[in-house]
């Protein structure tokens, strides 16, 4: 049979509770089916009993035709972003709490890893965001996001005001302790927590949600995923006292006359997921939603 994968990737969460024996049971697996293994080297060195490949995230991305990754899903987002300009497929295998993107529980990983490497497997392709903050005209510094951006205050107690554009069209002016921008894979994530709207991960759209809005009637909106999104902060907010931070790690800082600008980025991520995957049994299973009873 022909591989479909020949070197996979592993990147994995530090200090993550069961890691290292998940690990070392991925290692072991995959070397029995002659498969070439280029674990993170600063987790490697973690491991007195590693005897496979070790490399750095970027010689990784460079030869890999698969990223498993172990962790939660935080783990699975900051290696989206990192590999995204390469066209990797991720694989998550769950070690956090909720597990959306990393699907995979080390109890059944071999079986689905047995599934997923003799080619019975699905393909899904979500999009990240890219954030800009910047002088209108100019480039400014950027980041990327694959759950969402959040424009929010910074060392102050009182809202942040702010003008918000779609595709240049003026749509309001309201005073929140800050604004959502979040992609179908977010809409689970913060967007959820904020009173957002579950998209279906296949959607091309974008979610804005207010945090804390001063004026009740603003309510999350859903645009199309193509639409360019512009925040301008205003009145009497100091743009010192706004940040925007993608995926609740990388921030962005904002200057007097700086607009800001989130749009879809030109790549895109791969996710795998085993044959049979059900985005609505994952949410019935993650969120508690009741199910029809058993019938005996």
């Amino acid at each position: 049979m022909n591989k479909k994968f020949h070197t996979i990737g592993l990147i994995a969460r530090h200090h993550a509770v069961g890691v290292r024996s998940t690990l070392c049971q991925l290692g072991d697996f995959l070397n029995e089916r002659n498969y070439k293994i280029l674990l993170e080297s600063s987790i490697a060195k973690e491991l007195d009993n590693w005897e496979f490949g070790s490399a750095s995230p970027e010689e990784i991305s460079k030869n890999s035709d698969l990223i498993i990754v172990v962790g939660g899903d935080g783990t699975l987002l900051h290696a989206a972003r990192g590999m995204a300009d390469r066209n990797i497929p991720l694989l998550g295998i769950n070690l956090g709490r909720l597990g959306f993107l990393t699907d995979i529980s080390p109890d059944n990983m071999h079986q689905a890893l047995e599934q997923i490497l003799d080619g019975n497997y699905e393909k899904e392709e979500r999009f990240l965001l890219q954030a800009e903050v910047g002088k209108p005209g100019e480039t400014g510094e950027s980041s990327t996001a694959f759950n969402e951006v959040v424009i929010h205050k910074w060392n102050v107690a009182r809202m942040i005001e702010f003008e918000t554009y779609v595709d240049g069209r003026f749509v309001e002016t309201q005073r929140a302790d800050g604004l959502i921008i979040a992609t179908p894979t977010g809409s689970t994530a913060y967007a959820l927590s904020g009173g957002g709207p579950l998209l279906d991960p296949t959607l091309n759209a974008l979610v804005l949600v207010p945090i804390c809005p001063h004026t009740l009637s603003n309510r999350p909106i859903v645009v199309s995923g193509d639409c360019e999104i512009d925040i301008v902060i205003c009145g009497r907010t100091d743009p010192k006292n706004v940040r925007v931070t993608c995926d609740g790690d990388n921030s962005l800082i904002s200057s007097t006359d700086d607009r800001i600008h989130i749009a879809k980025y030109e790549h895109s991520i791969q996710l795998i997921h085993p044959s049979g995957h059900d985005h609505f049994n994952l949410l019935r299973h993650k969120l508690g939603w009741s199910e029809h009873p058993v019938k005996k």
